[in-house]
Formats: C-alpha cells, sequence, structure tokens
C-alpha cells in the first residue's frame, strides 16, 4: 500500500487540527485525572463511579500523546471518536450539559482519522512476504 503526500496547505492545516485537539484533549484527561470538582460532579451523574473518570482521563491523554506521534495519528483520532460518540449518549441520556462540545471534537477526530486512514491500515495490514526469501 503507497501512502501518497498530501499538498503542502493541507499537511499545514492537518498540522494545526493535531495540535488543536491534543491540546484540548490533554487538557480535558488532565481535568479529569486531577479530579476537578466540574468533572467529579458530571461523572457522579453517570451512575459508573469515579474509576470511569480516570479511564477517560487516561484514555484522552493516551490518544492525545498519540495525535502527536505521526505513525499513531489515525488510531488516536480513532480512539477519540469512540470516546467523544460515548459523551454525546451520555449527554443525550442524563448527564448534564450540552453534547455539543462533544459533537464538535467528535466531527474533528472523525475528519482527523479519515485523513490519515491510509497509516492507520498500513499498521493494521501486515506487510507483502519478500519475494524469493
Amino acid at each position: 500500500m503507497s501512502y501518497v503526500q498530501p499538498a503542502r496547505g493541507v499537511r499545514i492545516s492537518l498540522g494545526a487540527l493535531r495540535g488543536l485537539l491534543a491540546f484540548v484533549f490533554i487538557a480535558a484527561g488532565i481535568a479529569k485525572l486531577a479530579g476537578l470538582p466540574f468533572m467529579v460532579e458530571v461523572f457522579s451523574h453517570a451512575g459508573l463511579g469515579q474509576w470511569f473518570r480516570y479511564l477517560t482521563g487516561a484514555i484522552e491523554v493516551g490518544s492525545a500523546i498519540m495525535l502527536l506521534t505521526r505513525p499513531l495519528v489515525g488510531v488516536g483520532a480513532l480512539v477519540l471518536s469512540c470516546t467523544m460518540a460515548g459523551a454525546i449518549i451520555a449527554h443525550l441520556t442524563g448527564v448534564p450539559g450540552s453534547p455539543v462540545p462533544a459533537i464538535v471534537l467528535l466531527l474533528l477526530s472523525a475528519a482527523l482519522a479519515f485523513a490519515f486512514r491510509q497509516r492507520t491500515l498500513a499498521l493494521a495490514l501486515p506487510l507483502p512476504a519478500a519475494q524469493g526469501a
């Protein structure tokens, strides 16, 4: 599978999007891991216990780091897309707050995952065997 290098403007835009999403998710993940009162209250409403706040925070920070690691950008964006889908469902089913920020972050993460789909597939697919070996 070959990888086609995008145009310079697209590369710059994708880099800016990676940096923006990494910043947002690192900040949100640290807020969860640090136990800020607002986050504790939100996860109390979810009814899953505070362990779920720690798990979500770790997923957000870990995935944000993947966004900054070129080979893992697509994987990190996919994980964050799934996390934001869960956040949207939570907000629509009883967790206080608007689902709009999670919807925006889902769309941006999904766009990034789509842009890096070839690299992500290259990680998942085995390399062809060397000929004549």
